[in-house]
């Protein structure tokens, strides 16, 4: 198994490929190029795919390309993903409701979207969307503890007071110190 040669066109002399290596700044171009270099090496497409880290299959459709069209067959071809479903300036406008109605939760922005723009999106993406388009992050909402009492600020005001009379010496206590403890 892998012992059969692949028949490999010599579009590029062995220098000439060598040198279009280190001049390649796109990664995926060099891991290819180097898996043509195992080829003109004399590797079996199993052979030299293996040592760039990639599949047979994936070796065998490199090959294919090179052998139709040379170099620019390697580069490679993505096409850039799904458009997206708003608009750049839908895009804008959504950006400055978020900014203008703040907080929101991911179910809330969903409506939105769908109201304002008339598009949907699951509120899983609605969430990391808004992180990573929008530069805002979440917080999860906590209550009051229920055990608090209504005058809590009072108590601590009295508190720290009592605790800044009893074992404080004017004079070691520098006026605009922060005093830190247990009260």
């Amino acid at each position: 198994m892998g012992t059969r040669r692949a028949v490999v066109e010599q579009h590029l002399s062995d220098a000439k490929l060598k040198t279009e290596i280190k001049k390649a700044d796109d990664p995926k171009v060099v891991r290819r190029l180097c898996f043509l270099n195992n080829l003109y090496a004399g590797d079996t497409i199993l052979e030299a795919a293996t040592r760039v880290g990639a599949s047979r299959g994936i070796g065998s459709q490199w090959l294919e390309r090179w052998n139709e069209t040379g170099p620019t067959g390697l580069v490679p071809r993505f096409g850039g993903g799904k458009p997206p479903k708003l608009s750049h300036q839908q895009s804008r406008d959504l950006q400055r409701l978020l900014e203008e109605g703040q907080p929101w939760t991911t179910g809330e922005i969903t409506r939105l979207i769908e109201d304002e723009f008339g598009v949907s999106y699951h509120p899983g993406h609605v969430g990391r969307m808004c992180r990573t388009v929008y530069g805002m992050s979440y917080a999860i909402p906590r209550p009051e503890t229920p055990s608090r009492p209504e005058n809590a600020e009072e108590i601590l005001a009295e508190r720290l007071d009592e605790a800044l009379d009893e074992d404080t010496d004017e004079e070691a206590v520098d006026p605009g110190e922060t005093i830190i403890g247990f009260f």
